[in-house]
């Protein structure tokens, strides 16, 4: 028996005037499956999360969300099963907001907390944090949390609604490398969790790639150059034409690297 699938993509194409952004997308998420959306910068990877969010309308094509479809159900609520961490969510959380606000406010899907935060909510955000090791943020004002910091936050919130779908978009960009590794670290512990959601992470730098992600969806120029299991899909001929250069991908243990031909 096939895992459930969380959501997916059938001949999607989304096109602006004359320019096709998307063409043809095929991809499908299964529960457990922990996916890897890897591309130059241009090659549709932000469109795509768009679209499946519902922010951005597609030329064509289907999206199925839990069994619903995009344009037959009430979106904004099916949107509460994605949790996301951008930097478009960070740039409009308050600098007054504390954390632990921060967080309860993702419950529902909200920026900060207007309103009574109840004791199960403060206890949920609460134990999130701790699972995350930003416990101490609880009570600090966004505008003096580091960027690590601030993404453990955003991770908290994310999951305070119980996602079925993580997204995280460029999640490790303005990170130090050691703040890097350890959020890395947190998101691999994240994803062995057997009820934790399916995480769909959204990168161009294969060195931000680990084993607990299990699946690549590889785009080039708006269309799919790969999709499948990571171990069949990381290789040098692959990323090659998805960077469109010759790059030759090593590996040191866990660690993956390119370099340029």
């Amino acid at each position: 028996m096939k895992p459930k699938v969380l959501f997916q993509v059938r001949n999607l194409s989304v096109r602006r005037g004359s320019v096709s952004i998307l063409k043809s997308i095929h991809w499908t998420v299964r529960q457990g499956e922990h996916w890897i959306i890897l591309g130059s910068n241009g090659s549709g990877k932000t469109s795509l999360l768009k679209a499946i969010t519902g922010y951005m309308t597609p030329t064509s094509g289907e999206i199925t969300l839990l069994d619903e479809e995009f344009g037959d159900c009430d979106w904004r609520e099916l949107r509460h099963h994605i949790g996301i961490v951008s930097s478009s969510i960070s740039h409009l959380v308050h600098d007054e907001d504390e954390g632990l606000e921060i967080v309860a406010g993702g419950k529902r899907a909200m920026i900060g907390c207007w309103g009574r935060v109840t004791t199960e909510e403060r206890n949920q955000a609460d134990r999130l944090l701790r699972s995350l090791r930003a416990a101490h943020t609880a009570t600090r004002r966004w505008e003096v949390l580091s960027q690590g910091e601030r993404q453990r936050v955003l991770v908290a919130r994310a999951l305070m609604a119980d996602p079925s779908i993580l997204i995280l978009d460029e999640a490790c960009a303005g990170l130090d490398p050691v703040a890097r590794e350890r959020f890395l670290k947190d998101l691999s512990r994240l994803a062995k969790k057997p009820k934790g959601p399916a995480l769909v992470f959204v990168t161009h730098h294969v060195e931000e790639i680990r084993p607990a992600f299990t699946h690549l969806l590889a785009l080039r120029r708006g269309c799919v150059a790969y999709e499948g299991p990571a171990a069949a899909g990381l290789t040098t001929p692959t990323l090659s034409r998805v960077f469109e250069s010759a790059v030759t991908l090593r590996r040191s243990g866990q660690q993956l690297r390119l370099e340029i031909s």
